[in-house]
């Protein structure tokens, strides 16, 4: 039952991809083919960028002493919003959209600002303590 279930939902995502785009060249013609070609750029874009930027996304986490797994989710999320970019529909660039700017707080602890997290900051005076001899 389950597997029929999650066969109508990946199978409806396209019709109603075909169906919003067919509404949305009702109402505003032609450029609804523009809009998808532009799309399908910034996609192909944030995918190859995404490559290169997460190597060094990686190492920086890595050096803050935050955990790479926040940083994996990082670029995870870059190149899932990338591929729905491309995938030609409405309704796979808004939720590209919503994926890119709502950020996910639910992996990791936050990162540290500075490295001593174990100093504590204070004044320190130190008594001649009576009960040493001096010889």
């Amino acid at each position: 039952m389950r597997l029929l279930i999650g066969l109508i939902i990946v199978l409806s995502f396209p019709a109603l991809e075909i169906y919003t785009l067919l509404i949305a060249y009702h109402f505003i013609g032609w450029w609804v083919l523009v809009l998808l070609v532009l799309s399908a750029l910034v996609g192909m874009t944030l995918i190859a960028e995404e490559r290169i930027a997460f190597f060094a996304r990686m190492v920086m986490s890595l050096q803050k002493g935050g955990s790479p797994f926040r940083a994996l989710v990082q670029s995870g999320r870059t190149m899932i919003a990338g591929v729905l970019l491309i995938f030609p529909g409405l309704l796979s660039d808004v939720l590209a959209l919503l994926v890119l700017l709502f950020p996910l707080r639910w992996f990791g602890r936050p990162s540290r600002s500075s490295g001593q997290e174990d100093v504590i900051e204070g004044e320190f005076s130190r008594d001649p303590d009576k009960r040493v001899s001096r010889k």
